[in-house]
């Protein structure tokens, strides 16, 4: 059976009671010592006899009082004595006086500083005992309880405001989370739903023939290839989750010169732009977020129409713009087309599942940059990533964490 732990309050209690008492008792012994050492009155002057012989100058003294005629000096001497044996005595009353004082004092004032160090002690521990109850309150479904500290800005207020901030990001990581299970889920089902009913009619027609069955096996591959698609875009942007492990050079411009090469335009008109900007991350994520925009630029266009596509460095920075033409997009909407399963009412006929652009802001947000997405004037959407150069000193990408809100619009 294990002892029962003393708490930090009941340990910091103990620890300052007992050096309290140590000191206290130091302050005694001293100044009893003092005491001890200072001389009886009269002792510098009067007799000094050694013990033995004591009793004798004693009854010498008495009986010289009693003698008819007295040795007046013997009498001086006697009353030397007496005086120096009361003023011993009396200081000996005096030195037992002060050390029983002296204990009993230090005694009442150790269970003082005791109690008045418990208090203490509870006061300055009560943030400390407010993160304790916040933490066992929140849970996996309930994390807005907060310690809400007051008083001095201490360390343990920072210690409380700190905590308040982790769990907040805690929350606003967990509800995210849990809006993004939930509209994969839906995303998911509809695949699975159209290859559910696609088996249904096949087989629940007895006269189907060979074709049907083709058909069938046509239409459930393009579906488990939509499905295989958006699972891909899913398991990208949970790596993206774990941050940038890879940093290689990479120039802008000659990805975009590669990815126009592999892109389909499809009758539409580029105007490109290419200036050096050299940053510092992943290959394969920065060609991956590159692509994105050309083909959110060409998906979302009109049949003839034109894209843009520029880079170029701008004060520390490797700045990357794709613009397009295309239907009207509301200002409200340009930022909400950055989130996850995001799409505007008018983009709902195309094909997609509205994480290309997220994908795009998740790559630039883990490389330090940002996202700015603005309508334009006509029709169309600028989408302008800024993402720090490689030469840029780390003391400005301290301050850029992947975590931040890197998705903005205007």
């Amino acid at each position: 059976m294990s002892r029962p732990r003393l708490t930090v309050r009941a340990r910091l209690t103990l620890l300052y009671t007992g050096l309290f008492a140590v000191c206290g008792a130091i302050v005694v012994a001293v100044g009893y010592a003092q005491v001890a050492r200072l001389p009886a009155q009269g002792q510098e002057t009067g007799p000094r006899l050694a013990v033995g012989d004591l009793a004798k100058f004693a009854a010498l003294c008495r009986a010289q009082e009693l003698s008819v005629r007295p040795d007046a000096r013997v009498l001086v001497k006697c009353a030397a004595y007496f005086q120096q044996q009361g003023a011993q005595d009396q200081r000996d009353l005096t030195l037992s006086h002060l050390l029983q004082y002296s204990l009993i004092t230090l005694a009442v004032v150790i269970v003082l500083a005791a109690i008045l160090g418990w208090i203490a002690y509870g006061r300055a521990l009560r943030p400390v005992q407010k993160i304790t109850a916040a933490a066992r309150a929140a849970s996996e479904r309930n994390l807005s309880e907060r310690v809400a500290p007051t008083g001095p800005r201490d360390e343990l207020r920072e210690l409380a405001e700190t905590f308040d901030e982790m769990l907040g990001r805690l929350q606003a990581a967990f509800e995210g989370q849990q809006r993004f299970i939930a509209n994969a889920s839906h995303e998911l089902r509809t695949p699975l739903a159209v290859m559910r009913a696609t088996v249904d009619v096949v087989l629940s027609n007895p006269d189907s023939a060979p074709g049907d069955l083709r058909a069938m096996g046509e239409d459930i591959r393009a579906e488990v290839d939509h499905a295989e698609r958006l699972i891909g875009a899913l398991l990208l942007l949970a790596r993206n989750e774990r941050g940038l492990t890879i940093h290689e050079e990479i120039d802008l411009a000659t990805v975009a010169e590669d990815a126009l090469d592999a892109v389909g335009l499809g009758g539409r008109r580029v105007h490109a732009s290419l200036e050096p900007a050299v940053i510092s991350g992943d290959p394969v994520l920065t060609e991956r977020l590159i692509a994105n925009l050309l083909d959110n630029a060409v998906r979302y266009n009109l049949p003839s129409g034109d894209i843009w596509i520029s880079t170029r460095a701008v004060a520390g920075s490797s700045q990357l713009t794709v613009a397009n033409t295309g239907p009207v997009v509301k200002q409200a909407d340009a930022g909400r087309i950055l989130q996850p399963f995001q799409r505007l009412s008018d983009r709902t006929s195309h094909e997609g599942f509205g994480l290309g652009l997220a994908i795009v802001a998740s790559i630039a947000a883990i490389h330090g940059g940002t996202v700015i997405a603005r309508p334009r004037d006509g029709g169309g959407l600028r989408v302008t990533v800024t993402i720090p150069s490689a030469d840029a000193s780390p003391r400005a990408l301290a301050f850029r964490q992947p975590n931040d809100e890197a998705f903005h619009s205007s």
